[in-house]
């Protein structure tokens, strides 16, 4: 059977599953089975896909038509233009989560300092600054040592040198006199009783990583107390968090003591992350 009849019934069945982006799939897992980009498929669509990769195809689908996310299946999620390696010990990176990124460029001068991320995954934030601030000293944290295993070989692979990764329970690892000039996170957000959590991708996402106490608020409160002995004198602390919750974190940062605290907007037009900075 041809590549291209093998994506026209790939994508029908991903149609009928609930697949929110059907014939995207097809071509990312058939890219991936094959090997080649998807420009290829399309300039080579009536080329017979081999059985085994047919197979193979066929077993991707499968998973991918019962919710298993494209991410896990392939093992590669592209962030900020990187390839980096996924695993399911880690959240999957998403493209809003690049309005963090950029947020800590704005407020990074280009020739040195030194950025704190803290419950890193993938290393998907580290290395995406890390890679546009090579002068910075990047050190990326995370509970689990699976991910901070991933993000290391991540880091490898890209070649990206100015970022290190460490096992450490948020701020744990850190010397006490460690100060940094950025701390941005990501941190889990999500609260108990979210229906989302039964939908999508997140449903086989670490739980670990996505909830949080306190109507999702507990950690994120957590960092903006525990940022404050770890930032520099006008440093900034960035945090990600859900789209209902910047009025919240914005009083919470206010109540701890940080200037110039804003929110800023995601690629859906939702205030996405949220920041504030020490005083001098």
């Amino acid at each position: 059977m041809s590549v291209d009849a093998l994506l026209k019934a790939a994508t029908r069945r991903l149609i009928e599953a609930g697949s929110p982006t059907p014939r995207l799939d097809a071509e990312v897992l058939m890219g991936h089975v094959l090997g080649r980009d998807r420009t290829w498929l399309y300039t080579w669509g009536d080329a017979p896909c081999p059985p085994f990769e047919h197979a193979r195809f066929d077993a991707l689908i499968a998973a991918r038509a019962q919710g298993e996310p494209v991410a896990y299946l392939t093992g590669e999620r592209e962030f900020w233009g990187l390839p980096l390696a996924t695993s399911r010990h880690t959240l999957i990176p998403r493209p809003d989560t690049e309005t963090l990124v950029e947020a800590a460029l704005a407020r990074a001068p280009a020739s040195a300092g030194r950025l704190l991320d803290l419950g890193t995954g993938t290393g998907a934030i580290a290395l995406a600054f890390a890679s546009e601030r090579p002068g910075w000293q990047v050190t990326g944290l995370d509970l689990r040592d699976e991910a901070v295993a991933l993000a290391g070989a991540n880091a490898a692979h890209l070649r990206i040198t100015n970022a290190t990764f460490l096992q450490s329970d948020w701020f744990a690892a850190l010397d006490a006199e460690a100060r940094f000039e950025l701390i941005v996170s990501n941190p889990p957000y999500i609260s108990e009783d979210d229906p989302h959590l039964a939908r999508g991708d997140v449903r086989f996402e670490p739980r670990s990583a996505l909830v949080a106490a306190g109507d999702g608020m507990a950690d994120l409160v957590h960092l903006i107390e525990g940022a404050r002995p770890h930032l520099c004198a006008q440093g900034f602390l960035l945090l990600e968090h859900g789209h209902t919750q910047a009025e919240s974190v914005r009083a919470a940062l206010d109540r701890a003591g940080y200037i110039n605290v804003e929110s800023l907007i995601d690629l859906q037009g939702h205030e996405r992350v949220t920041l504030g900075q020490a005083r001098g």
